[in-house]
């Protein structure tokens, strides 16, 4: 058959006119079905059942087409139709009545749909725009409950939990919420729509772990926390050895689901078999275990784990990444000094990478301790934006660049997006909501930053680390005796000397230098037992006045390498009396030279 004639036949039998009405007329009707059906919790298979059979209807309406014709006498084959008086009318409208009522149908089911939501949204007491606040790609992770007779087995249920987590969070598609805030609620909540609002996602993943001798059985379900509509569902029941092939498929399907794109990188990834020693699995999730409890003497037996881990599989990258994330925040904890724990970080961190260079946790921490430590800027930022591109979730990664380098060059308005970030992936987080109110303290924003702070005590008015940093805020706004409050009730809560230094300092800018001197002698007799900042040191003398004494006890912090105090030196409000000082100023400029300061400033 020639080419021209074959065309000009699909023309004339209306096969064109047929496809052009029936691909108007199925995608008109796959948008109704994408709206109204989720209402009444129908199953995303089924929805994408009949979206596929609608697809494979169009050749099946094409071959129709070409072989029937539609008459005012009914349905006849095209060669009957041909000798029929009147069949070229009933042709030239048909398909376009097919396009006006697939359209009418379409915006019927899309009124419909939205009708629907409305009307149990407001049955159910929920807020009608919440649904819509929310982004479709997103998850919380809730703890697993612990099935096993043995209570002592929690640390593994917490930590198949934490791994999906983990390998959901490598998928830039999907918005996955920290650990540090789902920790805040059980395993199958009975109000699902208000923790979907307080975390931000739209979608909830309950579970629960049952662990016997070599035997684990995992239950998960995927919940769309809104509409209370449970998406999928699975048991696995497997060798302890499988446990890793569990996670993966469990976020695949996850990812599938919720129709999250995953690029070839995010997939070699998410499959990822860390080790083949069981061994070393289990003391790597008691190491962590232990590490989230953030306590110094929990990271110190974190650490422990980690490296037995290490012990029964030398190429166990994570158990690496485990040390490092423990070293390199016990001084902050003053449970080790700088000088030993951040080179020790920083060889656990190369080490991690070394053997798996897609760890976002070894990544930040190798980061920290650069900055900290070596006060190398340029190649902090480099670890800093590398741990974000792989983990684009990792709720630490953001806070840390922002709170410590980005806030340290002047860099404020990148520092507290970074914060507001890391908010949004860890919305509950006590030590990220205190950070954005430092953010904006070291920006001398001291209004935002007296507000954020104090939502940060709404949450939990018991951590100390906020009223420290309010005290800190009130001062340099003058409000001496607010800030001494304030930094009375972090005494109470905790005894880090850090928060005596502070206190010190403001009692003697408020004229009340025997109580300052007092906090002197306590840290003193501090240093003799513990690990002591000379950052501590340096801000009573301030308060008492003497500058000289202040200046030495700061250049005892740079020789001590102790950058979570000294890093700050270029923006740190209550080092301000000491701002036009030759001697400071040339400290300043070892650890931010002022050419980078100002050029990173710029940058905003």
């Amino acid at each position: 058959m020639d080419n021209r004639y074959f065309f000009a036949e699909l023309k004339r039998r209306n096969v064109y006119k047929v496809g052009i009405a029936y691909i108007v007329a199925g995608w008109a009707l796959s948008q109704g079905i994408a709206q109204v059906l989720p209402v009444f919790d129908i199953p995303n298979w089924v929805i994408r059942l009949m979206v596929l059979l609608i697809i494979i209807g169009l050749p099946i309406a094409l071959v129709l087409a070409w072989t029937f014709e539609l008459t005012p006498d009914g349905i006849k084959r095209t060669e009957t139709a041909d000798a029929m008086p009147g069949t070229a009318r009933q042709k030239k409208h048909t398909w376009i009545y097919i396009v006006v009522i697939g359209a009418a149908v379409s915006i019927g089911l899309f009124f419909l749909g939205r009708y629907s939501a409305a009307t149990r949204t407001v049955e159910d007491g929920r807020p009608p725009a919440s649904a819509g606040s929310l982004p479709q790609k997103s998850i919380a992770v809730l703890p697993f409950d612990n099935l096993s007779r043995d209570p002592d087995n929690a640390y593994f249920a917490e930590g198949v939990q934490d791994e999906i987590l983990t390998r959901l969070a490598k998928v830039a598609d999907l918005k996955v919420i920290s650990r540090t805030s789902t920790q805040h609620f059980k395993s199958a909540p009975e109000n699902l729509p208000e923790i979907a609002k307080r975390l931000g996602v739209m979608h909830i993943l309950e579970g629960s772990v049952q662990k016997a001798s070599d035997q684990v059985r995992v239950n998960v379900q995927l919940i769309n926390a809104l509409t209370d509509a449970h998406l999928w569902a699975d048991t696995y029941d497997r060798k302890l050895t499988d446990i890793f092939a569990v996670e993966t498929e469990i976020a695949k399907a996850i990812a599938d689901t919720l129709q999250a794109k995953l690029t070839g990188s995010e997939q070699h990834v998410i499959a990822a078999r860390p080790t083949e020693s069981t061994e070393a699995h289990q003391l790597y999730l008691k190491g962590r275990y232990f590490w989230n409890k953030r306590t110094g003497n929990d990271l110190k037996k974190s650490i422990d784990y980690f490296q037995q881990a290490i012990a029964a599989d030398p190429n166990y990258a994570l158990a690496y990444a485990g040390v490092a994330d423990a070293y390199v925040w016990l001084p902050g904890y003053t449970a080790g000094t700088p000088r030993d724990c951040y080179p020790k970080a920083k060889a656990a961190a190369r080490k991690a990478l070394e053997l798996d260079d897609t760890l976002a946790e070894a990544c930040t921490s190798l980061a920290l301790a650069i900055w900290l430590y070596d006060f190398d800027t340029s190649q902090a930022i480099r670890e800093f934006q590398r741990a974000i591109e792989l983990n684009p979730n990792y709720a630490i990664a953001h806070q840390q660049y922002g709170n410590n380098t980005l806030s340290a060059l002047g860099r404020f308005d990148d520092a507290i997006g970074e914060g507001k970030r890391a908010i949004e992936l860890d919305p509950l987080s006590l030590v990220i909501n205190t950070d954005l109110g430092s953010d904006y303290y070291y920006a001398r924003r001291h209004d935002e930053a007296i507000a954020q702070l104090r939502k940060t005590l709404e949450m939990d008015p018991g951590f100390y680390i906020a009223h420290l940093v309010l005290g800190q805020v009130l001062d340099v706004k003058g409000a001496r005796d607010a800030a001494i409050e304030e930094c009375q009730k972090a005494r109470a809560l905790n005894d880090d000397p850090s928060v005596l230094g502070v206190l010190g300092r403001t009692y003697g800018l408020s004229g009340n230098k025997m109580e300052a001197e007092k906090i002197l002698d306590q840290l003193k007799e501090l240093s003799k037992q513990r690990y002591v900042s000379a950052y501590s040191f340096a801000l009573v003398y301030l308060g008492l006045g003497d500058k000289e004494e202040a200046l030495r006890w700061l250049e005892q912090s740079y020789q001590d390498r102790a950058g979570s105090d000294i890093g700050y030196i270029r923006v740190d409000p209550l080092l301000d009396p000491l701002r036009g000082d030759p001697r400071f100023e040339a400290l300043a400029e070892k650890i931010v030279p002022a050419r980078e300061f100002k050029s990173q400033a710029a940058s905003k």
